[in-house]
Order: C-alpha cells, then structure tokens, then sequence
C-alpha cells in the first residue's frame, strides 16, 4: 500500500515540475506580491508636500519650519502670504497640509503666553490626513521641548515614549506577517483546488478511484508535493522579508518553521475542500480568489484592525485561518514568544484543518461510492 501511495505521490511531483505554470505560480507570484506589498503598502509617509503661511516671520518661525522639514518626512512647497492662497495648493494636489504660524509668535513663545499653531489637511485620504496631522504634532511638541529645556517651568510634565518591538514604527513590522498569510493562504489553497479539479476535467477522477488506494491518500497523495514545495516556498518568503524588509525573528526559528508547516498544511485542506466542491478548474480557481483572498485581506487584521469593525464582520473574521496566524507570526517574530502563549491561535488552526479534511474525504467517499 505505501509502495503504491510513494509512486503516486512521485508521479504528482513529475506532473508539477513539468508544469512550468505552476512553478510560477508556486514560486514567483509570492515573491512577486512580497516584494510589490512589502515597498506599495504601507503607512509611513516621506517628503510629504506642505504649505507654511507665516505671519511672524521671526527667527522662531525660521527655526520651526526648518525643524518641520529636519526628518525628511516633510517638504516644503510654498511659504504662502495670505490665507486666500491655502486651498489653491490643495485643490491642485501640490499640498496635502498647510502650517499656520501666528503673530508674535517668537515674543509669545519665549516668553510664556499661551499660543496656538493651526494645521489645515487635505481630508479628502482621511487616513493619511490624520497622520500627516499627527507627525506635524509631534515635530511641534518636539521643536518646543528643545528650545525650553533650558527654561525652568512649574508644574511641567515630560512624557517619554518608548515602542515595544518596533522602535522605528516600520510598517513592514506589519505587512510582512500578514503578506506571509496572505500568500500562502491564496498559493496552496488554489493550487491544491486546481489538481483535482484537473482531474474531474480531463476525466481521470475515475481512474484514481477504482486504484487500490482508499480516498484518503488519495488526498493525501494530491496535497503532500505541494504541502513540500508550499513549506519551501514559506522559508523562501520568511527570508525575503528578513534579509530584504529587515522584520527580525526574535523567537524560536524552529517554532516558526513550525508553525508555518501547519499553516501550509491547513491552507493545503482547505483547498481540497474547494476542488471536491468545484466540477471546474474555472471554478476552483474562483471560489479560491474570491472566497479567500478578500477575507484574508480585509477580515483578518491584516491590513485594517478586526476591532475597529462592526460585531458581524468580527465573527466572520474569526474563521479567516490567515487571522490565527497573522498573530502567531508577529508573536514568534517580533515579539519572541514561546509556544505558550500561542496555544489558543495552534488549536484554532489544528481544528480547522482536520474539519476541512474531514468534510473532504466524506465528500470524496460519496463520490467515490
């Protein structure tokens, strides 16, 4: 029986490294997206363009915008003279924010009195307004600790920050782990729906059928060459985005490779559970991208947090398997963690994974009786 089970699973490897198709698929669509999502998305923002209407023009003002433009993250586009001309370098897309600098701003300033500084964005990309506003702050209250460190104050209030795990707030920190899943998640599922969905096509489901081998290595034999090149192509991955997006592996490497494994292995179920409910590979081939690849997207905390979402989209989030291991990953890679403190995210996967082949080899006996 296992002789038989060795030869089919050998005869699946010839057919994918013959198909040079599906090598591209398995091997460059990742590396591809990984690159294209690592460097596209994400929420850090350089050399941002910024209006400055100055009505002091004093040398605190100078030394303010200079201070404003010091980490590269803002340039300035205009010095405006008067309020009319604020929205016209918005309304042209040449400014998304524009500084305004009051009166008497450097007597008012070193001398005590309470000023304010008002900050005009472009609220038509509500969140990158809200960071643009956010940064300018921060440049603001850090221009301010400068220049009155040396002055003494009553009742003064310093407050250090400090980011766990992510010192320099790099977005990749964050897209990486969640472009793993999604990759992985969208690679095996749909490669794994196309093989037997090719079979019911060219019409050699039969033949597998009446073979000595029973319906679950069967499945097993379709699933364990691309289970193999899946796990090869996770490692492939995990070190684009350590050597190329520098995101560290504080933890365990070995749990990671782990976890990664069972990942590929609930990814791999789950796509024979679509190729036993899909009579084309068309079909397969849209219920993969269209059934996985959103929800993975979009529910699974990957790009936007499950928390900030209504209760419905919640429970529906929390049956995206890319959900579980989004965290696993950011909790073994940039966190360090032990396997303790993954258990509840492990088990959730390991459930997932033998209800999907369950429900596959009850479907595929029904077919094969």
């Amino acid at each position: 029986m296992f002789k038989v089970f060795g030869a089919f699973v050998k005869k699946e490897f010839y057919h994918i490294l013959r198909d040079k198709r599906t090598l591209l698929i398995l091997f460059g669509m990742p590396l591809a997206q990984i690159l294209i999502f690592g460097y596209a998305v994400t929420n850090e923002f350089k050399d941002a363009q910024i209006d400055v209407l100055d009505y002091a023009k004093d040398e605190a003002s100078i030394q303010l915008i200079d201070h404003l433009q010091s980490s590269g993250n803002f340039q300035l586009n205009k010095v405006l003279h008067s309020e009319t001309r604020m929205e016209a370098g918005m309304k042209a897309g040449d400014s998304k924010l524009v500084v305004v600098i009051p009166e008497n701003f450097s007597a008012d300033f070193y001398g005590g009195r309470p000023l304010k500084i008002q900050v005009v964005a472009d609220g038509s990309d509500p969140n990158n307004a809200n960071t643009l506003v956010q940064y300018v702050t921060q440049m603001v209250n850090s221009f301010q600790m400068e220049r009155r460190m040396a002055i003494p104050g009553p009742y003064r209030i310093n407050v250090e920050s400090r980011m766990m795990y992510n010192p320099q707030l790099a977005s990749a920190y964050n897209f990486v782990p969640g472009t793993i899943a999604l990759i992985l998640l969208i690679i095996c599922a749909m490669l794994t729906s196309l093989t037997i969905a090719r079979e019911k096509e060219l019409g050699t489901m039969e033949i597998l059928l009446v073979s000595p081998l029973p319906p679950l290595l069967i499945i097993l034999g379709k699933v364990a060459p691309y289970a193999i090149l899946s796990f090869t192509n996770a490692i492939l991955v995990l070190l684009l985005g350590h050597f190329v997006f520098d995101v560290p592996i504080v933890g365990s490497i070995v749990l990671l490779l782990l976890m990664c494994f069972l990942y590929v292995v609930t990814a791999l179920a789950l796509g024979t559970l679509i190729s036993t409910v899909s009579k084309t590979q068309q079909d397969a081939m849209m219920r993969s991208l269209m059934g996985l690849m959103m929800p993975s997207m979009i529910l699974s905390g990957f790009i936007f947090p499950l928390a900030s979402m209504p209760i419905l989209l919640q429970y529906i989030g929390q049956i995206v398997p890319a959900t579980y291991f989004i965290e696993i990953l950011k909790a073994v890679m940039l966190r360090g963690v032990g396997l303790d403190f993954i258990l509840f995210e492990v088990g959730i996967l390991l459930i997932m994974t033998l209800v999907f082949l369950l429900i596959t080899w009850r479907k595929f006996k029904i077919r094969l009786e």
